[in-house]
């Protein structure tokens, strides 16, 4: 996805595994069902929210195992998270950026609430369905 480095690779994977501990709590369930009543754009919003909050949940772990981090990892996270927001991909891939359709975020707010996860340290910070804007 163009952004290079280990820790670039472990963010990533340890957004994954924030999907997973999404499922093991019941955030998936709730937000597929609120996707099911709503209209696209809105369960587009719903999904950004989801993902957005695991990259929080990423932040999370990395402030968790901060003292095994390098000089440079976070800044290859800032990259990864840069490289693969809504806005950079569809910028890249058809010239123009359309909010309504994102599904992950745009690159400013996924490395935002993956520094959210990573400053405050806990999953109480992540709450990203709580507030009208991200």
């Amino acid at each position: 996805f163009g952004a290079p480095g280990d820790f670039a690779a472990a963010y990533v994977i340890a957004h994954e595994i924030g999907h997973h501990v999404q499922t093991l709590i019941g955030i998936s369930d709730q937000v597929e069902a609120a996707q099911r009543r709503a209209s696209k754009t809105q369960g587009n919003a719903l999904q950004v929210r989801m993902e957005l909050q695991a990259d929080c949940l990423a932040g999370v772990w990395a402030k968790a195992n901060a003292t095994k981090l390098q000089p440079g990892d976070v800044e290859e996270a800032m990259r990864a998270a840069q490289a693969i927001g809504d806005d950079t991909l569809q910028r890249a891939a058809q010239g123009v950026v359309v909010p309504e359709s994102f599904t992950h975020g745009s690159s400013a707010q996924r490395m935002e609430w993956f520094m959210q996860g990573m400053k405050q340290g806990t999953i109480a910070a992540c709450d990203t369905f709580g507030g009208t804007e991200l």
